[in-house]
């Protein structure tokens, strides 16, 4: 071959490769997350969609980067700091108030989304719920007023129950209020809450040995990452124990839980996706108001229901969006 020949071949070949240094790269979505990616695949699996509806694929066009705290607190700061240090164009903080306080004390100008139980302008994180402003919005659930929903349940199913427990992780931001307003409304009906802390989860294994101690009639589990990571151990000990329990979401249900009643996590998961993808389109988090879910659900395992003697009302079956035989 003739030198000319082979230096014109040789620059044909290393056309592309020049081309593609200087092509931009794909923008960085950073996921952080309290939980794990074993249990919460099902989650992000529905983040993803909701990032597809706006025209981004892993991997194609965008690179999400997974970061998980595996249920250890302290090591959300660390992980959000790592995502900012990334460059990620935009942070999805999944899990709730811990997570999202991490990525906020990293970073005031990368744009972060989160998604979260409770009013987001009373915590102070965003200056109202149309225009948020800074660089954070998201989606929004309310959970409090859901906890005097699961209480008539249990009142349904057990007319009798006088002492129902109700599972808290201490470290969450709505567990407080979570309490107030359950007691409140216990006391209206003749029934009484006891109280249950966990926040790891050799807690969650005293605490079912607790309210076998106390004969408790019911349990009641409200939303949170950390509860919501540990949902086959829960799921598992209500069984051995023979609790009935009514949980947050219907993930717990289809994994042999009770009842559930409250919003679609996959839903605010899907809608987070969305606006992730919105602002790598050019939105601003500021303009982006703050969604409130308004769809809840009401799932029943009547399998589980069996074994544990009861015998669902026929009106609460009327009711259910789902009922799992």
């Amino acid at each position: 071959m003739r030198r000319r020949e082979f230096v014109t071949l040789l620059g044909a070949a290393a056309w592309p490769l020049a081309a593609r240094a200087q092509q931009r790269p794909m923008p960085v979505i950073g996921f952080l997350g309290l939980g794990s990616s074993t249990e919460m695949t099902r989650y992000t699996a529905w983040f993803v969609r909701g990032l597809s509806e706006t025209g981004f694929t892993d991997g194609q066009n965008v690179l999400i980067e997974y970061r998980w705290a595996q249920g250890d607190y302290e090591r959300l700061a660390p992980l959000a700091q790592e995502l900012v240090r990334d460059r990620a164009a935009v942070i999805f903080a999944s899990g709730g108030t811990p997570p999202l306080r991490a990525t906020m004390a990293a970073t005031t100008t990368i744009p972060i989304v989160f998604s979260l139980g409770g009013d987001p302008v009373k915590q102070g994180i965003v200056a109202s719920m149309n225009r948020p402003g800074g660089n954070i919005t998201g989606v929004t659930f309310t959970t409090a007023p859901l906890g005097a929903k699961r209480l008539e349940l249990v009142r349904e199913l057990l007319p009798q129950a006088r002492l129902i427990a109700l599972l808290v992780n201490p470290a969450s931001a709505s567990a407080e209020a979570e309490e107030r307003q359950l007691e409140s409304v216990a006391g209206a009906i003749g029934s009484r809450i006891l109280v249950v802390n966990a926040g790891v989860g050799s807690d969650i294994d005293a605490a079912f040995a607790n309210l076998a101690q106390q004969q408790v009639d019911a349990l009641l589990i409200p939303p949170d990452a950390f509860l919501l990571e540990r949902r086959e151990q829960l799921v598992a000990l209500a069984a051995r124990y023979a609790v009935p329990t009514v949980y947050f979401e219907r993930d717990f249900v289809v994994d042999g839980g009770l009842i559930s009643y409250g919003v679609p996590l996959s839903d605010s998961y899907h809608q987070a996706g969305i606006y992730a993808g919105r602002i790598l389109r050019g939105a601003k988090a500021a303009d982006l108001p703050i969604v409130q879910a308004t769809k809840f659900e009401l799932v029943i395992n009547l399998k589980t229901a069996k074994a544990l003697g009861l015998a669902i009302p026929d009106k609460m079956l009327a009711l259910a969006d789902e009922v799992i035989e």
